[in-house]
């Protein structure tokens, strides 16, 4: 039998993961703006972090963000990190977003400006456990800048996920929810519609 004894280091740690789910549970934050066209009021990062400030000085903790690009190929990506942290351990989120180099309308500081605040938003997010699925992204009609923001981000699908892929699709599954998780090639597109087309026929 292996008895395992807590280190200093260890309680420190469990205490702060200990904050963290008292924040989880007793957060929360406004959805202070409302889309006009959609019909639908959205939060904003602004309305997470005032939302979480009374946290800190009563739990002994800090929460930043920080931002790097992490790629520019095929698009800029963008890595938001959110950290809590009591001054001794840390406990970190991360969010990735793609900015959209060809949304009309918008200067370049304003693309990166618009990925930035929906990394900082969705890495905070997952940081305090914060449900979005009736913020912007999730109404009916999304805007078509937060669709190809959504879809840059995207991560290519390996050979392995594509074998799974041919073999969810073989077994009647949608290759839009495929879609919805991976960046497609076209040929890989035709291969997944190929094996569709193949399980209809098979099934008549």
């Amino acid at each position: 039998m292996c008895n395992y004894r807590y280190t200093p280091k260890d309680q420190i740690m469990k205490e702060l993961n200990q904050k963290l789910a008292i924040i989880q549970t007793k957060l929360k934050a406004k959805k202070s703006s409302y889309n006009k066209f959609g019909k639908y009021y959205f939060r904003k990062s602004e309305d997470i972090l005032e939302a979480i400030k009374p946290f800190l000085i009563e739990q002994g903790v800090t929460v930043v963000i920080n931002e790097e690009i992490i790629s520019t190929d095929p698009v800029p990506t963008m890595q938001s990190t959110a950290t809590i942290s009591d001054g001794a351990n840390a406990i970190h989120a991360t969010a990735l977003v793609g900015v959209d180099l060809n949304q009309k309308g918008m200067q370049t500081a304003q693309q990166f400006g618009a990925a930035s605040t929906y990394g900082k938003k969705y890495a905070l997010g997952n940081l305090l456990l914060i449900d979005d699925t009736e913020d912007a992204d999730a109404a009916p009609q999304p805007s078509s800048a937060i669709d190809k923001i959504k879809k840059a981000a995207l991560p290519a699908i390996t050979v392995d996920q594509l074998k799974k892929a041919m073999e969810y699709v073989a077994s009647g599954g949608s290759i839009d929810a495929i879609k919805t998780k991976y960046k497609l090639t076209a040929v890989q597109e035709k291969e997944l519609n190929e094996q569709s087309k193949n399980t209809t026929k098979v099934k008549k």
